[in-house]
């Protein structure tokens, strides 16, 4: 097994390949967990932590007394055995979750001292090389994203961001929304003169029918806990999304809302992670995760639309100062921000 990575998420990756490959069909049972102990040489508690990552992320299910069985039908829009929603409450606003002000305090000093007039100069327009470095190292060990710093642009927040969205692709697009979805989406999108339609959320992402039915070219989503619902989308949505956005010159934009959090042994699956025709744009921020006094986010452009971005709006200078990239960047390389993910998910995972 590749040393470099974890026994347990190096199954979860071989398991999830060969279900969506179709080695192991919807409905019928995987390997139990000692087979797949002996197969792979770990223990049995290293294959369940991996069998659970599957159940949660809805490739496969657990019966009682059974075993495992696929969940996961690639023409299927839609989980068999849907769940039901999530709450819609956010982690944020509680103690467990707020991020250390000692290592914010102490990093900030750290950045004062050690790049003193660094921190007065103007920042890049898509933000400091630095910062756009560290941004996809870390998505790389975390999201599974790996991408060139050149194609990370950085913004004051989601509703920034979401602007440069509308600018980058045009009005002359359609875009489709989640019913219902964060009120500021449709605002910034009215603002912008964006058309738009809105389709119906059901257990397990936006209904299929509604999907089908739909002649929107652009499609912004939060599949994970979407904000008001709290619904995620299932494994069989995720991938329903990529087949729709593949047919014909569609685009989806994928608002990360809140996934850092997840319970999960590890961040879910993203879409852009997903995509292999390049047509995902990945948009995150720093607001749940530090803080909303921050105003700190990013989006990850597809290859195709980063000469588009230089062209149309690489004029816009970078709103966030260049302090905060540095401080962010450091609390990214030191490993402090993944320490505070970890410490909150484990305690999400107790209660």
């Amino acid at each position: 097994m590749n040393t470099n990575e974890s026994a347990y998420m190096q199954i979860y990756k071989h398991i999830k390949r060969d279900i969506v490959d179709g080695v192991y069909p919807y409905g019928t049972k995987i390997p139990s967990k000692r087979t797949s102990a002996s197969s792979f040489g770990v223990s049995v508690i290293t294959v369940q932590h991996a069998y659970d990552l599957l159940c949660d992320e809805g490739y496969i299910r657990s019966v009682e007394k059974s075993g495992y069985f696929v969940d996961f039908r690639a023409g299927d829009g839609f989980s068999s055995f849907p769940s039901e929603p999530a709450p819609s409450s956010a982690v944020m606003g509680s103690a467990e979750s707020s991020f250390p002000y000692s290592v914010l305090s102490k990093t900030m000093r750290y950045i004062l001292s050690s790049r003193q007039e660094d921190i007065l100069r103007k920042s890049p327009n898509s933000g400091l090389p630095e910062f756009r470095d560290a941004i996809s190292r870390y998505l790389a060990r975390n999201k599974d994203i790996r991408v060139d710093p050149s194609r990370i642009v950085i913004g004051s927040g989601a509703e920034y961001l979401y602007n440069m969205i509308a600018g980058l692709l045009g009005s002359d697009n359609l875009f489709a929304l989640e019913d219902p979805c964060y009120e500021k989406i449709r605002r910034v999108y009215d603002n912008s003169n964006i058309r738009y339609e809105l389709l119906p959320l059901g257990n397990d992402g936006i209904e299929s029918s509604a999907l089908r039915r739909t002649s929107a070219t652009v499609l912004h989503i939060s599949p994970f806990r979407s904000f008001p619902t709290g619904i995620s989308a299932s494994a069989s949505k995720r991938h329903e999304y990529i087949r729709w956005a593949d047919k014909g010159r569609r685009m989806i934009v994928e608002d990360d809302y809140e996934s850092e959090f997840s319970v999960l042994g590890k961040p879910v699956e993203t879409l852009f992670s997903m995509a292999t025709k390049d047509n995902v744009i990945y948009l995150n921020t720093f607001s749940k995760t530090i803080s909303p006094a921050l105003r700190v986010g990013y989006m990850v452009l597809p290859s195709k639309l980063a000469s588009d971005f230089d062209r149309k709006l690489g004029f816009y200078s970078c709103t966030v100062p260049t302090f905060e990239q540095l401080v962010i960047a450091e609390l990214l390389d030191s490993g402090s921000f993944e320490r505070h993910i970890n410490r909150v998910r484990r305690k999400l995972r107790s209660n």
